[in-house]
């Protein structure tokens, strides 16, 4: 729950409050919280494992590529490494497309999870394969270039400086080669879904993003349903109170569905996609805000919900999240 205080100044604290005991004992409660700021829901357990859900005793364990053979790898967006001096403001990229025509193709879009999520719009130089006599002939980019390359030979770590040697491109590039699916690394707690989406590959994906290259509709449609969300939910890290994906713990560790009813999360998947182009003017954030999230959109990822609840052996659902989580940990258990 979200701490409060009449003091000034107050932090914003957030907080979990554990008994403990040394015997064992049959009335275990846990309290369960909508909201950080709601009141709290009491519930009966049998076993309260680690993550306060009623679900087998087990640990997570990062893991370096998904557990489930079947999942394309999840990756961090690429890292400029440069002070800022490789991106740049919508004023900015136009100005150097005006002053040098034969700039343009070398200046994209780049995102991170603020404009994936908000419709913000950044740039960036991305160099990568540009002949270098084209990039002697760009003046003010080669200012840039030269800003970069001063800053990491004066970083104090040996790897950056190192990557002194190669300043016209990102410190770690990881730009898929196709089309890929972009994961926000935080979101709000308030969404029921974490947005995510697909990306063309000349939008460059920054680290405040994970990338999943290669991914079907299949991998879009579960990892957009509740399945995957309270998967998400109970074993992310969080910022503040906000959701904080990662690849090690969440992506990786989760249990996939069996191959069946494909065809039913296709498609229902790309109703989701197609719902949200039915909004043109509005950004995922709107789309995706609780109390203005459209009544098709709902609709859209409930069907989606259910063609992957059937997947899972499960057509009528879980009546409680907390049940849903449970299943899983079940799952995840049985497969590690």
């Amino acid at each position: 729950f979200q701490w409060s205080s009449e003091a000034r100044g107050k932090a914003a604290v957030h907080c979990v409050i554990i008994g403990f005991g040394l015997q064992e004992r049959s009335d275990k409660i846990i309290f369960d919280y909508d909201t950080p700021q709601g009141e709290p829901h009491i519930t009966a357990a049998t076993q309260i494992n680690s993550y306060l859900v009623d679900a087998p005793v087990v640990v997570i364990a990062r893991r370096g590529r998904p557990m489930c053979s079947d999942a394309p790898e999840m990756a961090y967006g690429s890292m400029p490494i440069d002070n800022g001096h490789l991106i740049l403001s919508p004023a900015e990229a136009q100005s150097l497309s005006d002053d040098y025509p034969d700039a343009a193709p070398y200046i994209r879009r780049y995102q991170g999870g603020e404009e994936f999520l908000n419709g913000q719009v950044r740039y960036c130089l991305w160099l990568v394969g540009c002949p270098p006599k084209l990039i002697r002939t760009w003046p003010r980019i080669l200012e840039r270039i030269e800003a970069t390359r001063s800053y990491r030979s004066s970083s104090g770590r040996g790897r950056t400086n190192e990557l002194a040697d190669t300043p016209t491109v990102f410190g770690e590039i990881r730009q898929p080669a196709g089309r890929y699916l972009f994961v926000p690394k935080v979101s709000s707690e308030n969404r029921t879904y974490l947005p995510i989406g697909y990306c063309e590959p000349g939008v460059i994906a920054s680290g405040s993003g994970l990338v999943v290259s290669g991914a079907s509709m299949i991998h879009f449609g579960v990892l957009q349903s509740n399945m995957h969300m309270a998967w998400m939910r109970a074993v992310c890290g969080r910022l503040e109170s906000r959701y904080q994906y990662s690849a090690g713990i969440v992506y990786n560790t989760f249990p996939w569905p069996s191959p069946k009813s494909t065809g039913a999360i296709e498609k229902a998947a790309q109703d989701v996609l197609d719902t949200r182009e039915m909004f043109p003017n509005s950004t995922l954030s709107d789309l995706y805000h609780p109390l203005t999230m459209p009544p098709e959109l709902t609709a859209a990822h409930r069907k989606l919900d259910k063609a992957v609840d059937r997947a899972y052996g499960k057509p009528g659902g879980f009546p409680t999240e907390a049940e849903r989580v449970a299943f899983l940990f079940k799952l995840y258990e049985a497969a590690v």
